[in-house]
C-alpha cells in the first residue's frame, strides 16, 4: 500500500501526466480508502467518468484522482450528497475556477457560512449505524 501511495503521489506532483489514464479502479479505491463500488457510483451519477482501456477497464488520470479527492472532501467534510456535489462542480465550471483552487474556494465559503467540518465528519462517519450499537 505504501508503495502504491508513493507512486500515485509522485504522479500527482508531475502535472505532465494529469490527463493520461494511468490508474485502474482497484488501485485508486485502495489509495483513497474507499470501495470500488463508490467509484462506480460516481461514474453512474456522471460525476467522475474515467477513460476506458481497449479491454474496457476503467483507468483514472491524475486529474480524475484529484476530482475524486474533492468529491470525498465534499461528501465527508461538508456532508453534501451527490446532487450537491454535482451543483458545486457545475458552479466551478461556470465561474472558471481552476482545479488547484477548488479546496481553497470551498474552505472560504464553508468558513463564511459557519460550517463546522469536524461536526460533519463525525455525523457522516455514523451514517447507516444503529444509534444503540457501539
Amino acid at each position: 500500500m505504501c508503495e502504491l501511495k508513493n507512486q500515485v503521489e509522485g504522479l500527482i506532483m508531475n502535472k505532465q501526466y494529469s490527463q493520461n489514464p494511468l490508474v485502474p479502479i482497484g488501485q485508486l479505491a485502495e489509495f483513497l480508502k474507499i470501495h470500488p463500488r463508490t467509484l462506480r457510483i460516481y461514474e453512474d451519477e456522471k460525476i467522475l467518468i474515467p477513460k476506458r482501456s481497449c479491454g474496457n477497464r476503467r483507468l483514472y488520470s491524475i486529474a480524475d484522482i484529484e476530482k475524486a479527492k474533492l468529491i470525498l472532501f465534499l461528501t465527508r467534510n461538508l456532508a453534501l450528497n451527490l446532487s450537491g456535489v454535482k451543483v458545486i462542480l457545475e458552479i466551478f465550471k461556470k465561474i472558471n475556477i481552476v482545479p488547484e483552487n477548488y479546496l481553497n474556494f470551498i474552505n472560504e465559503i464553508a468558513k463564511s457560512a459557519n460550517i463546522k467540518q469536524d461536526e460533519n465528519i463525525l455525523k457522516t462517519s455514523r451514517r447507516g449505524r444503529n444509534k444503540n450499537s457501539c
